[in-house]
C-alpha cells in the first residue's frame, strides 16, 4: 500500500480530534473502516502511530513525527485548491469555519456586500477548527468554548473575544409544565430525557458537571442537534441550546436559572489584519441575531444600550 492524501487527511483528523469516532464523523465514513484504514497506514509505515485508550487518541513518538511533516503537505495542498478556484472564479476566496451559530447566514450576507467570496467548512469541533486555521486550510474561523474546557488554541493564532460568557439555554417542548416559566430550575427537568452531542468538544463534560452541582441525574441520550430539534418538537427530550435559538410554535427556549453552562465565543485568524477585515461583519450579524431572540433579549435587558445605539455583547457576571 503507498500512502496517498485521504490517508494523511485521515491522520491529521484523528490527531485533531483526539478520537476516531469524532475523527470518523468529520470525515464522513464509518469508525470501523477509519479503524482498518489507521492499522493499514500503521502496517505501511512499520509503527504504532496512535495509542488508543477509553478516552480516546493520541499521537505516540511516532505519530508526532509524521503528523509534522503531513500537516504541512496537507496545508500545501489546501492552498493549491483554494488559489486554483479562487483563480477559476475570478476572485479570492475567503475560507472561513464555523461551529453552529444563528449569526452564520448574516455574517456571510455581510461579507459578499462587501465584495467578500465567502466559503464555509462547519464542525462541531472548535479544536479542529482553530487546527485548520494554524495550519493554512481556513483563514479565519468562528467556534465557541465551553466553560471549563479550554480549547487547544496554536500559539500562532490571534484571537477577538465576540462574547466573554453567553449563557446556554434549553430547549423543550411548547407544552412542557416548565415552559409556563420565565426561567427553567434544573430540577424541573429531573425526569425527562436530554439529548446531548458527546462530539462537541467540552460539552458533555460541562453538561455532567451542570447535573452533578444541581445534583440531579437525567437519563440522557447521544446524539447530534438536527436530531434533538426533531425530538424535541416531538415531546421526546429536552436539550441544551444557544440563548440566540429562535422559538417555535412546536418548541419553546427558556433560560436555565443561574445560568449554570456558558460558552465564549470567539474568532480567530493568522493575523490581525485578517481578523480586522471580517470581525465588525461578524459582531453586526450577532447583534441582529440577538436582537430577535426572546431569551437573549431578557438575558440582555439589564444591560441593554439605549434605543438607537449600537449593540454591544454582554459580559455578566455568573449569578
Amino acid at each position: 500500500m503507498e500512502l496517498e492524501v485521504r490517508h494523511l487527511r485521515a491522520l491529521c483528523a484523528i490527531a485533531d480530534t483526539g478520537s476516531l469516532h469524532r475523527a470518523a464523523r468529520q470525515l464522513g465514513v464509518a469508525q470501523p473502516s477509519l479503524s482498518t484504514q489507521l492499522r493499514r497506514i500503521e502496517q505501511e509505515l512499520g509503527g504504532v502511530l496512535f495509542l488508543r485508550s477509553h478516552t480516546g487518541c493520541r499521537p505516540t513518538p511516532l505519530g508526532r513525527l509524521v503528523l509534522s511533516r503531513a500537516r504541512p503537505l496537507m496545508a500545501e495542498l489546501h492552498l493549491l485548491v483554494a488559489e486554483a478556484r479562487a483563480a477559476a472564479s475570478g476572485g479570492t476566496e475567503l475560507r472561513i469555519g464555523s461551529t453552529a451559530s444563528k449569526a452564520l447566514a448574516g455574517w456571510l450576507r455581510r461579507l459578499r456586500a462587501h465584495g467578500r467570496n465567502p466559503s464555509l467548512h462547519m464542525n462541531v469541533s472548535p479544536n479542529a477548527l482553530l487546527r485548520m486555521v494554524a495550519d493554512g486550510q481556513l483563514d479565519v474561523a468562528f467556534v465557541h468554548e465551553v466553560e471549563g474546557s479550554p480549547l487547544r488554541i496554536p500559539a500562532e493564532l490571534r484571537l477577538r473575544v465576540l462574547v466573554e460568557r453567553e449563557p446556554q439555554c434549553v430547549s423543550l417542548p411548547v407544552d412542557h409544565p416548565a415552559a409556563a416559566k420565565g426561567e427553567v430550575e434544573l430540577a424541573d427537568l429531573a425526569g425527562d430525557r436530554w439529548m446531548i452531542d458527546p462530539t462537541v468538544d467540552g460539552e458533555w463534560d460541562a453538561v455532567q458537571r451542570m447535573f452533578r452541582a444541581a445534583r440531579v441525574s437525567p437519563h440522557v441520550l447521544h446524539g447530534d442537534y438536527h436530531t434533538a430539534d426533531a425530538l424535541v418538537a416531538t415531546g421526546e427530550v429536552v436539550t441544551v441550546c444557544q440563548p440566540t435559538r429562535a422559538p417555535r410554535p412546536d418548541m419553546a427556549v427558556r433560560r436555565l436559572k443561574g445560568d449554570p453552562l456558558g460558552v465564549r465565543l470567539l474568532a480567530a485568524a493568522r493575523t490581525e489584519t485578517d481578523l480586522d477585515g471580517v470581525y465588525p461583519a461578524l459582531e453586526e450579524a450577532y447583534g441582529e441575531v440577538a436582537r430577535q431572540a426572546p431569551a437573549y433579549r431578557e438575558w440582555q435587558a439589564p444591560q441593554r444600550p439605549a434605543p438607537g445605539g449600537p449593540f454591544r455583547p454582554p459580559s455578566p457576571a455568573l449569578t
